[in-house]
């Protein structure tokens, strides 16, 4: 501990103050006596406060201990079996008693594994990290806001040197000026048996039947046969074998452009041997120009026929599929112009594949067209579905025709194996079909394991909030024991009032055999109540089930995608509505005027039946029913259009329309109108990877597509979104950068700002983006990692040195140069300073009467002793009392027994009559009536042998009591 000045010069001013401080007190007339000597003395003190601050006036402590911080590159390219750990707590055994130390773990990011200690105990690095990368700089950093002491202070960074984000030489100028060294230990990387795909080019624009070339690049530490293959949007185009040498390979394959639309292009390379296979795969973009194209999903083989035969005739490319075979990519999806869904229901979708499709409209413009026929809208489960998010209309009926009162029981498998993503699913099924229902429709919940159990009991839907909240609560346990809880639901629901009754039994696995199912069914039959069953995975009684549904009139579903459940659940609800299905012939009417009015100003044929939704809010409902129930509505959805025609095209409702000349016409003109709103991008898109970072650099050019900045939507094949404002940095130029630390291949859609509002007339288009797997699984060469020079210079710039693994004693070797650390007095010295000039101020400013003050401290004090003092003479008096009545007892005592003895010896026994004993207790009474001085006067005159005899009197009194009662 000492004290030091940063400018001790200042002091010499000390020397000035008692001349200066005697002169003033001697001309000071004003103040006199005690208050002037006070005054001055105050003033004293200030001034000399105020120059040990001016003087910068410091406390400090010696340090002579020193502070490691071990920062490790725990990054996938250091080797797993390299004695790091050892090492580390072999060196932390070599430290004083009062040295510490702290261990940070660096890859993508930096992690506090312990903090600064000097307890040695077990230890080895174990925080969670993301290895695919190794940023140092951050490391280094962290390492920094350790250390309290620099001067005795060092960094060991134990690496391999393979960085590949940010720059430690960086940190290690700033550490340089704190005067913070830092040491390395190197750890060599170990050379392993590696084949890698460098890079895979191709162009990024092709037309259609064009001639194009696969341009592969491929690095390896070993040389042998592969087998390269080639595949364009998960299809595999190519599969050749090639021969590949140690170092770097070229390799060269033709191919033809064939399906317009944004391809996705991916290369893997297969070799015996090969030890790490994260880096045998690269990707490619190209955007094949052609004709738009139109991908048709339907519900049914050959349900398409009228719609294939319109899009011929306006020369419209098209492709047919099943939903089974619907893609699973959003880079294919970019392949159509828009997505026609026929007839199909929603569950024979992933939620993968609806959400995929929702975000195909709104951020990448591809448009979307559904319709009609008994799977479709809300006959097809797509309520609260993403797909239902897209289109123009609403599933339920708001305020729609009279719908017969539905009796729904659900039986929900709630055993263990229903635990997790399953339970879920199921309770959010259960919860949607409740939201689907009506408040004179009546819900009942039974969930089931070895027992049945009523979540929900058999009740109408006046409060369905209370109803989804007992659904929430279902857990999953025990076993599958179907027939007990079927046959509670059933029970209930045969004694409702309902117009319709249905049950939806779902479950995961199989249960034992009862001959109760039989009667069972018969009995619903004859009450004219259904059943459903849905079935999820692989290990249910599929044909069980199908029986179920078969002999109660019901459907059975099986399905191993459990996000389909939903959309199970709300198709069931909507199905036992049948009023959903509107079978009355009509001519439809026109209710808005707008661009397409025009193609149905000579009439429209008529419908014969359709399905009923509601239109939202900021649709276009073109034509409609007399209900009025939308028929045919559009509407802008996002980036994307949308359009629902909600009575079918098969010729069962539409057979007029089918047969109607303009039909091609009309048709095609509404399909065409779902196309996305631009041709080609106006905007040239250059990416830079920077570690796991993609820079964006977007140049318009077009003069008319520059806007004040542009929003980047980037997606992944999971539908995973993130977005980045582009801002721009000169006319016409936008730059921004994105965070992406998965390699693969995504799509980016930009879209024009302006005046802070987006512009969906300015749509820039889609644009493929590949990011290759990390640098840190590149086989390495000299460019683009650190080098031995690069480690050298390290440990040069900060006055560092190089450790071995062979002398952990290394790290603590050496004599600690004792450092202060400072504490600085300036702001307390000013504290003080303002306290004694405050002081100062009111004892030259307030007059006090002295006198006065202790006159009323005098008058308190006195007071208070008065007080004392009765206190202490009525305990007294209290005290005397007890005397003074103990002593007429040993009078009485003495008297009677001194009777007894005059009897004894032949004297006359006094009487003790009643009127005796009064006159003694009345000589008592005033006896205790006497006067406090007469007391303590009569107790002066006692002798102190009496006193002392008292204690013996007392208990000769309780002796003769004792005697008497007996």
């Amino acid at each position: 501990m000492g004290i030091q000045f940063d400018h001790p010069w200042v002091l010499l001013l000390l020397l000035l103050i008692v001349p200066i401080i005697v002169f003033f007190y001697k001309k000071d007339q004003r103040l006199n006596g005690f208050r002037k000597k006070l005054v001055f003395t105050l003033r004293t003190l200030l001034i000399v406060l105020l120059i040990l601050a001016i003087a910068g006036m410091q406390t400090f402590v010696l340090h002579k201990e020193k502070q490691i911080v071990y920062v490790i590159d725990r990054s996938d390219s250091m080797p797993e079996d390299a004695g790091i750990r050892d090492w580390l707590k072999q060196s932390v055994q070599y430290k004083k008693e009062n040295d510490q130390f702290a261990v940070i773990s660096t890859g993508l990011e930096a992690v506090i594994e312990r903090s600064m200690t000097n307890q040695p105990s077990d230890f080895s690095p174990s925080a969670k990290l993301s290895p695919q990368f190794s940023n140092l700089e951050q490391g280094l950093q962290v390492a920094s806001s350790l250390l309290s002491n620099p001067e005795a202070s060092r960094i060991v960074l134990v690496t391999d040197g393979e960085e590949n984000i940010g720059s430690a030489q960086r940190q290690a100028r700033m550490l340089k000026d704190r005067g913070v060294p830092i040491d390395v230990l190197q750890v060599p990387r170990l050379v392993t048996n590696d084949v890698a795909i460098e890079s895979l080019k191709l162009p990024e624009k092709l037309y259609q039947a064009e001639k194009f070339a696969f341009e592969v690049a491929i690095r390896s530490t070993i040389a042998g046969t592969g087998e390269l293959r080639i595949y364009e949007d998960n299809r595999e185009l190519a599969a050749m074998p090639v021969e590949v040498s140690r170092g770097e390979n070229q390799f060269v394959l033709q191919s033809l452009a064939k399906t317009t639309g944004l391809h996705q292009y991916r290369a893997e390379i297969y070799m015996d041997g090969d030890k790490q296979a994260v880096n045998n795969v690269g990707y490619a973009f190209s955007k094949v120009i052609g004709s738009p194209k139109v991908l048709i999903v339907e519900g049914k083989p050959n349900l398409s026929s009228n719609i294939t035969a319109a899009l011929e005739s306006g020369i419209v490319e098209y492709e047919i599929i099943a939903p089974e075979v619907f893609p699973h990519e959003l880079a294919k999806l970019t392949a159509y112009d828009s997505i026609i869904l026929n007839d199909v229901s929603a569950d024979r979708f992933s939620g993968l594949q609806m959400e995929m499709i929702e975000k195909a409209v709104s951020s990448y413009g591809i448009g979307l067209m559904m319709v009609g026929g008994e799977d479709s809208f809300g006959m097809g489960g797509y309520y609260k579905t993403p797909i239902e998010k897209a289109l123009p209309v609403r599933m339920e009926l708001e305020g729609k025709r009279e719908i017969p009162s539905l009796g729904l029981i659900l039986v929900i498998d709630r055993s263990g194996s229903m635990s997790g993503d399953k339970i879920e699913l199921a309770k959010e099924s259960a919860m949607r079909t409740v939201e689907l229902m009506r408040a004179k429709d009546t819900v009942g919940v039974v969930a089931f394991d070895s027992q049945p159990w009523w979540v929900v009991e058999p009740q109408k839907l006046t409060d369905k909030n209370e109803v989804i909240n007992k659904i929430k609560s279902i857990q999953s346990q025990g076993g599958t024991e179907i027939y007990p809880a079927l046959k509670t639901g059933y029970d209930q629901l045969k004694e409702l009032s309902a117009q319709r009754k249905h049950m939806i039994l779902l479950t995961d696995g199989q249960s034992g055999p009862d001959p109760g199912y039989q009667d069972m069914l018969k009995d619903m039959t004859q009450h004219q109540i259904t059943l459903s069953t849905v079935g999820i995975g692989q290990d249910t009684d599929v044909q069980f089930l199908e029986w179920l549904a078969k002999e109660a009139k019901g459907r059975a579903y099986q399905t191993n995608d459990q996000s389909t459940l939903p959309a199970i659940f709300s198709r069931e609800a909507v199905m036992m509505a049948r009023s959903y299905i509107v079978n009355q012939p009509f001519i439809p009417a026109i209710a808005t005027m707008n661009d397409w009015s025009q193609m149905f100003v000579d009439g429209v044929p008529s419908i014969q039946a359709y399905v009923a939704t509601t239109a939202k809010e900021a649709a276009e409902s073109i034509l409609v029913s007399p209900e009025p129930d939308p028929l045919l509505v559009r509407w802008q959805y996002g980036s994307g259009r949308s359009v629902a025609w909600t009575s079918d095209l098969t010729g069962k409702w539409s057979k007029d329309w089918i047969e109607w000349g303009k039909f091609s016409q009309v048709f095609t003109q509404m399909v065409k109108w779902t196309f996305p709103q631009f041709v080609a991008s106006p905007y040239d898109v250059n990416t830079v990877m920077n570690g796991n970072e993609i820079s964006l650099h977007v140049t318009a050019t077009d003069s008319d597509a520059v806007w004040d900045e542009l929003k980047a939507v980037v997606t992944d094949d999971k539908l995973n979104s993130q977005e980045v404002l582009l801002t721009q940095t000169t006319p016409g130029e936008y730059k921004g950068s994105v965070p992406l630390n998965q390699s693969g291949a995504y799509v980016i859609n930009l879209t024009p700002i302006q005046n802070g509002s987006s512009l969906t007339d300015g749509l820039a288009g889609n644009i493929g983006i590949v990011v290759p797997y990390s640098p840190e699984y590149r086989i390495p060469i000299s460019s683009g990692v650190m080098t031995d020079q690069a480690i050298a210079q390290l440990t040069k710039t900060t006055e560092g040195r190089m450790l071995s693994l062979d002398q952990p004693e290394q790290v603590f070797a050496g004599e600690t140069v004792p450092s202060k650390q400072l504490y600085d007095l300036g702001r307390l010295l000013l504290i003080l300073a303002l306290m004694l000039w405050l002081l100062d101020i009111a004892v030259r400013r307030l007059s006090i009467r002295w006198e006065s003050v202790y006159s009323w401290a005098l008058n308190g004090y006195q007071k208070r002793q008065a007080v004392r003092e009765a206190q202490a003479l009525q305990q007294q008096s209290a005290q005397a009392n007890r005397i003074e009545r103990l002593q007429q007892r040993k009078q009485q005592t003495d008297q009677f027994y001194g009777d007894r003895r005059k009897k004894n010896e032949g004297g006359p026994i006094p009487n003790l009559t009643d009127e005796s004993l009064n006159k003694q207790r009345q000589s008592q009474e005033f006896q205790q009536s006497k006067p406090r001085a007469a007391v303590k006067s009569h107790q002066g005159e006692k002798s102190p042998r009496t006193e002392d005899r008292s204690d013996n009197t007392v208990n000769r009194l309780l002796a003769a009591k004792q005697r008497k009662g007996r």
